[in-house]
């Protein structure tokens, strides 16, 4: 009986990987878009950066609310995961930390219009908020433990305390381009880190 079922169910699990791969892909063309064009682009727009049609975007996402969800997400976990393998692939845990907080960065400046888009709608703005922060405060603390542990920063900086700092920092960065809040929070790393013995 199993072999009967085997060949069933190899198409439907390479349909869904299809399926998985072409959603990662419109996630990846909206986010780019959004940045560019802002968060009310024309989904024509993204569909063409996708390389698929109209109806494959409202087959995934129907309305553009549930495409900016999804991009918001998206992003998230791509931050999250980014912490574990950089930690593994990094000359050192500070320089994780470094390199995490420029994806961090990224997220914040680049994806304000998702936040903003979304705040209308306060109660699923509070929900994607508390998904944001159950997903990174816990990759902010691995990183800063491990490079703590390593001797290369000063203890009592809490990952929360940190993200929110940085957060702060990037405020307003849309709204004046002359601003790049990266020097600031360079400064901010800077500041955590221990003092070389000389």
């Amino acid at each position: 009986m199993s072999t009967t079922r085997q060949p069933a169910d190899v198409p439907a699990r390479s349909k869904r990987a299809d399926a998985l791969r072409n959603q990662q892909t419109l996630l990846a063309a909206a986010a780019a878009v959004f940045v560019t064009s802002g968060v009310d682009a024309p989904m024509r727009e993204i569909a063409a950066r996708a390389g698929v049609g109209l109806g494959t975007i409202y087959r995934h996402f129907p309305t553009r609310a549930d495409l900016v969800v999804a991009v918001y997400r998206h992003q998230v976990e791509a931050c999250a995961e980014a912490g574990p393998t950089l930690l593994a692939d990094a000359a050192s845990p500070l320089a994780a930390l470094r390199q995490w907080v420029d994806h961090f960065v990224d997220f914040l400046v680049t994806k304000h219009g998702l936040a903003n888009a979304l705040q209308s709608d306060s109660g699923g703005f509070e929900a994607l908020h508390t998904y944001f922060l159950d997903r990174l405060v816990p990759v902010c603390a691995q990183l800063l433990d491990a490079a703590l542990n390593a001797g290369e920063i000063r203890p009592g900086i809490g990952a929360y305390e940190l993200m929110r700092g940085i957060g702060n920092l990037c405020i307003g960065r849309d709204s004046d381009p002359r601003y790049d809040p990266r020097r600031l929070v360079e400064l901010l790393l800077q500041g955590l880190q221990r003092p070389q013995s000389s």
